[in-house]
């Protein structure tokens, strides 16, 4: 038995020479406890034949059997807690680790070890991490790869300032397991805490739950050993004998080694008597290698039980008990252990507890969570959405109901069916919006998406188109000064509704070959578990995207765009058409400005809440629920209450109502008019303040006719003839087509008319004129009845309106069977065309 003290190498190996050489022959060598200077006797052993059996040094080291061939011990060495490790990591199915070890070769050895035991099990270490004196780092690189499960390899100091770092990185609890080395002394923390600079209560917090592991330095169980005692009876003697001296951890093992020295003696000597009778354990000296080799041999045969457990040599190392404790409100408690030699692990459930309601997990479980869209949610939109087609079914009904009506007539039902289709068709693509991964498989959203993107993209452009469409025909009929008449039918609109739903057909199409939508799945950051689980919720959502989406959306605003902006002209150019029933501006103004400030409030918030579907899909169908209900409203509606109160009010000129009104009061305030003329300022307000006068003055000629007919009617015989001059008159005033054409031609007939000719009396003779030529004849009163009997009726008509005018002439009513050839040589002059009232 060799004791070195204060384990210096250089003392023990004089004292291992000095007992060579002045002492007797040895058959064996026991003990070494400090490891340094047990590894420099193991090494050169070989040379004497001698076999070590040591009971205290643990250090993995002394386990390479090439270097160190005769070496024995009794205690486990450090690595042995590895398989034990192994075992209890498969039994809470942790798969993977990290590992945080102090820069000394006796803790980097068990971890080299854990890494070639681990490795082939199925368990992962994800980290790695090593330190010198300051472990804070380490600590906090083993959080960010999400560690959960720690194996520790460091002495006492360095695991007090490991747990202070734990608990400022905030790594213990109910989500993470430390399992550190066992074999600190007992309170050890209360020697180191001084060092450190965290509080105590802090230290312990962190501490709280660590799992040590450790060899167990006396059996737990009650069978008697090769002693004939039971390990609580050899215990119970130990501590009597001991009595206040110091304790050992490695009595146990020492008790056993002696056993072991005497059972391998044993079964040499048994093994000598069997086979020569010539030799014995006495004839034994350092060169003998025949008996070394017999010792080396019988201690390899090592099997009983001890006072420590099952005592056996697997290569040299011993196939001890590890046991696992557990930190437990400022105790360890052993809660397990494992039997090296069965390869079997016992947990005491009952003792063993987790700070929270199961075994932490060794990695954040990542559960992905699709977001999607609330099913009463998109119940609500849906039902509205259905109100919404509903209401446009019933328009549709009124307007094909009322399409031989004048006011619906004169407001292109065709257009407004068509305006119908587009706001159904953008009422329909709110169910298509509305369905993702919770409602379809993946292959069906992805269709969905190109499906839903057509949908409401012709739907827009059919509604729009087709109200522009009829806007430009009223703008090209009543903005066209250069054509008497102007006939645009519905087949030419369709035309145009046609060719822009060609052009969104042509966008369309081509995004879909070259650059299909896809659906990609868009991973938001972890958030904690509602119901408090130890499980990480990692929100995914599907999106409709391809590779240059921000090109194609561009591509596709503009052409919309372009598309708002023609339709604002075209309601600017028409506000101030008189007709009621083909003056939408004011409607169309409205349907564009609600229409794109909610397009432009709605896309920017749908962008800005793309990871809350539902806050999305609410705002996304409620800007098509309101678009396309302020549209139809605003187009349908006032119509519907038009019909149904005054429907001839509004197929009527409101200039031309109000003229009819006015005209008594008109005539007799010529002057107010004259002012209203100085006081405009503007082409525009002329042009309508000199229309109206113009109206005022064939109002009074139209009453002068009428007089005239009375006065014929009354005394036919005092008048013998009227002037030529005044018929010819007649014929210029009649002659005036579309007045408001040219403010130039309209003040030349006029003055011509009122300046020149002034009016002759009725009732004067010309000499010239007496004589009863049959030329004359066309002057005389009856042929005069008959003449303004046909040409005031043309006059009336052409106050009515119509789309591009009236071409009212008099030709079909003056060339009759029963009229005279002078009759039908009226001047074409009695044509009228009235367009523009």
């Amino acid at each position: 038995l060799f004791l070195f003290p204060q384990c210096d190498n250089a003392k023990g190996l004089k004292a291992f020479y000095d007992a060579i050489k002045y002492g007797p022959n040895h058959l064996m060598v026991f003990g070494g406890v400090c490891a340094t200077v047990t590894s420099i006797i193991a090494e050169s052993l070989k040379g004497w034949n001698l076999v070590q059996l040591s009971f205290a040094a643990t250090t993995p080291e002394l386990a390479d059997k090439k270097k160190y061939p005769y070496f024995f011990r009794t205690v486990p060495s450090d690595n042995a807690v590895n398989p034990a490790i192994l075992k209890l990591l498969k039994y809470y199915h942790w798969k993977r680790v990290g590992t945080l070890t102090q820069d000394l070769p006796r803790f980097s050895e068990v971890r080299n070890d854990l890494t070639g035991v681990l490795y082939g099990e199925d368990i992962e270490i994800s980290d790695t991490e090593s330190f010198s004196d300051d472990p804070c780092t380490s600590v906090k690189k083993l959080k960010g790869n999400d560690v959960r499960i720690i194996l520790g390899q460091f002495d006492e100091e360095m695991a007090v300032k490991v747990f202070c770092c734990a608990y400022d990185e905030e790594m213990y609890g109910s989500k993470y397991l430390w399992i550190i080395p066992g074999w600190y002394e007992n309170l050890w923390w209360e020697s180191w805490i001084n060092s450190s600079q965290c509080l105590s209560k802090n230290l312990l917090a962190a501490m709280e739950g660590y799992i040590g592991v450790d060899f167990e330095p006396l059996s737990s169980k009650t069978s008697k050993t090769i002693s004939g005692r039971t390990p609580q009876q050899y215990e119970k003697e130990y501590n009597a004998k001991r009595g206040d001296g110091q304790s050992s951890k490695f009595h146990g093992y020492a008790y056993d080694g002696i056993w072991v020295i005497a059972k391998t003696l044993q079964r040499a000597m048994k093994y000598l008597n069997a086979t020569t009778k010539h030799q014995k354990i006495e004839d034994f000296n350092y060169t003998n290698h025949k008996l070394g080799k017999i010792f080396l041999d019988a201690m390899n045969e090592t099997n009983f039980f001890g006072v420590t457990g099952q005592v056996v040599f697997r290569n040299g190392e011993r196939m001890g008990t590890i046991k696992f404790t557990q930190f437990q409100e400022r105790k360890e408690v052993k809660v397990g252990e494992y039997n090296a030699v069965a390869d079997t692990l016992e947990i005491n459930n009952t003792v063993i507890r987790f700070q929270g309601l199961e075994p932490p997990k060794d990695k954040t479980i990542i559960q992905e969570e699709l977001r999607k869209i609330s099913l009463p949610l998109y119940s609500i939109l849906s039902a509205l959405t259905i109100l919404g087609m509903i209401m446009a079914s019933a328009f549709l009904f009124f307007n094909i109901k009322n399409r031989n009506q004048k006011l619906i007539k004169m407001s292109s039902p065709y257009m407004n069916n068509l305006i119908i289709l587009g706001g159904m068709l953008s009422y329909a693509s709110i169910f298509l919006f509305g369905l993702d991964g919770s409602f379809v498989s993946e292959k069906t959203f992805e269709t969905l998406c190109t499906v839903r993107t057509w949908i409401l993209t012709v739907g827009y452009t059919t509604a729009f188109g087709a109200m522009f469409a009829k806007t430009w025909r009223v703008h090209a009929i009543f903005k066209n000064v250069k054509m008497k008449k102007k006939i645009i039918k519905d087949q030419k609109l369709l035309v145009i509704v046609g060719g822009m739903l060609l052009i969104d057909l042509c966008i369309l199409i081509c995004w879909q070959v070259v650059d299909p939508l896809r659906r990609t799945v868009e991973k938001y950051n972890m958030e904690p578990d509602p119901a408090g689980r130890d499980i990480s919720i990692r929100p995914i959502l599907e999106h409709c995207e391809n590779t240059h989406m921000t090109i194609w959306l561009g591509i596709v605003y503009a052409y919309k765009g372009l598309l708002m902006l023609f339709g604002c002209f075209l309601a600017w150019e028409t506000r101030n058409v008189s007709i009621p029933a083909l003056n939408d501006s004011k409607y169309i103004g409205m349907s564009v400005y609600n229409v794109g400030i909610m397009c432009i409030i709605g896309a920017a918030v749908s962008f800005l809440t793309r990871d809350q579907p539902n806050v999305q899909f609410c705002i996304v169908a409620l800007v098509i629920i309101f678009c396309s209900t302020i549209t139809l409203c605003l187009v349908f509606v006032p119509k519907l209450i038009t019909l149904r109160t005054n429907p001839d009010a509004a197929t009527q000129n409101r200039r031309f109502q109000f003229t009819q009104n006015q005209k008594k009061e008109d005539s007799k305030t010529s002057t107010s008019v004259t002012s209203v003329n100085q006081a405009s300022t503007s082409r525009l307000e002329g042009l309508q303040s000199e229309n109206h006068r113009l109206r005022m003055k064939i109002t009074e000629l139209d009453k002068d006719l009428e007089e005239v007919t009375m006065q014929l009617q009354d005394t036919p015989e005092k008048t013998t003839y009227i002037k030529q001059n005044h018929y010819q008159d007649l014929n210029d005033i009649l002659s005036i087509r579309n007045f408001t054409d040219s403010k130039d031609g309209e003040k030349a007939i006029l003055k011509n008319h009122l300046d020149q000719n002034p009016p002759a009396q009725w009732g004067s003779s010309d000499p010239s004129r007496t004589s009863k030529d049959p030329i004359e004849d066309i002057n005389s009163p009856e042929h005069i009845q008959r003449r303004l009997s046909l040409q005031l009726p043309i006059l009336h008509h052409a106050y009515l309106p119509s789309i591009g005018g009236v071409d009212a002439s008099c030709a079909s009513p003056c060339v009759s069977p029963s009229a005279s050839p002078r009759h039908r040589h009226v001047p074409p002059s009695f044509r009228v065309m009235v367009s523009g009232l």
